[in-house]
């Protein structure tokens, strides 16, 4: 009796053991599939300070670099000497080398570059933000590799919201737009803004006027200089306020703002992309920024690598961020709008993300 109770008790511990020497095994299986991770990022024209695209990549990228507890020399950015294709490739190849294989190009821009190298390096990974990989770039037909995610954000949604978030608060008046370059994620801004501000004067009882001759795009994003000339201009024909979806040229129309203000003038902005309060400030608290815009890129790119990390990378996909997701809106602080209007902001929000209402990604009969 006692040998079979000694069997008995040895048989027990084995079990015991083999059961923790898999729970082990499954511990491990769960770490490996944490994968180590370099990123790097290609910049378009502009500078990771240029309080838009590329800064928001830029800081999302950061973020999860905070996230993941990666070290410093594990995120690395490298600006280009020029624009062409030839420009973009040379600076993706040179992160490839030095071992960041997820690379985050913002903007159009990059399509045919991203197109060539993602079967160029395809032991790396590539997300491209507001474009999707072509081969020529005015094709119309995107090849999205099984190592590359093409990701779009629903620029007529934020430029809606912007709009009756500026109706609501001005309640009457003139309002302008100034874009950069004339594609369709700046296009998308304006016929937003436009549709926002049509719904405010139907729906809401605002008197805001929207003209043709208030709505231009400047063609880059970079020229400064040429934004706070044209802002001026429109703030001399009786302009409010004014959405700049251009970069570097909002930056100009910013200043011409701050110059205003600090006479006396009641003129406003509205940003884009991020919010830009911070970047219209005048004096401690008080900022030419009536609301932005807001394209959540860092959020994105921050979700996307560390989704790459932990395994996960929808690679061949394109990825739409938008009002239901979260993806686009106003921010969450708005210092300049009362809380009357931040509660209509947040009803028409809700609406949208409900589909009661629908903002369109086209012209359609829209002025411009």
């Amino acid at each position: 009796m006692n040998k079979k109770r000694l069997i008995a008790t040895i048989t027990s511990v084995a079990v015991v053991a083999t059961l923790f020497a898999g729970c082990g095994k499954s511990e491990e299986a769960k770490d490996t599939k944490k994968e180590s991770i370099k990123v790097g990022m290609v910049t378009d024209s502009g500078t990771i300070d240029d309080k838009s695209f590329n800064q928001g990549t830029w800081e999302g990228i950061k973020k999860a670099k905070d996230d993941l507890k990666l070290a410093d020399n594990d995120i690395k950015y490298l600006k280009p000497a020029g624009e062409t294709e030839a420009d973009y490739m040379k600076e993706i190849g040179n992160l490839e080398d030095a071992g960041y294989k997820f690379i985050v190009t913002p903007g159009f821009k990059f399509e045919t570059a991203i197109y060539k190298a993602q079967d160029k390096y395809k032991d790396s990974k590539f997300v491209i933000l507001d474009g999707a990989p072509r081969e020529k770039s005015d094709s119309k037909d995107a090849k999205i590799g099984e190592n590359t995610i093409s990701v779009t954000f629903a620029e007529h949604e934020a430029g809606f919201m912007a709009a009756i978030a500026t109706a609501v608060q001005l309640k009457e008046g003139k309002v302008g737009f100034i874009g950069g370059m004339e594609i369709p994620p700046v296009q998308k801004f304006n016929w937003g803004f436009q549709q926002g501000i049509k719904y405010a004067n139907e729906k809401l009882g605002t008197k805001i006027d929207l003209s043709a001759d208030n709505i231009v795009y400047q063609g880059s994003f970079n020229n400064v200089a040429a934004g706070g000339q044209l802002a001026a201009s429109m703030y001399d024909r009786g302009v409010k306020a004014i959405f700049c979806a251009a970069g570097g040229v909002g930056v100009g129309a910013i200043k011409e703002a701050k110059s205003r203000v600090s006479t006396g003038k009641d003129v406003w902005i509205v940003g884009v992309d991020s919010d830009q309060f911070k970047d219209g400030e005048y004096k401690q608290g008080k900022s030419v920024v009536l609301t932005s815009a807001v394209k959540k890129i860092d959020n994105a790119t921050a979700d996307l690598v560390k989704k790459a990390s932990d395994g996960k990378f929808d690679g061949g996909k394109a990825l739409v961020y938008d009002a239901k997701n979260d993806g686009v809106g106003i921010p969450k602080e708005n210092p300049n709008l009362s809380s009357e209007t931040k509660k209509t902001c947040d009803d028409i929000l809700a609406k949208l993300k409900s589909g009661d209402i629908k903002v369109a990604g086209e012209k359609g009969d829209l002025i411009k």
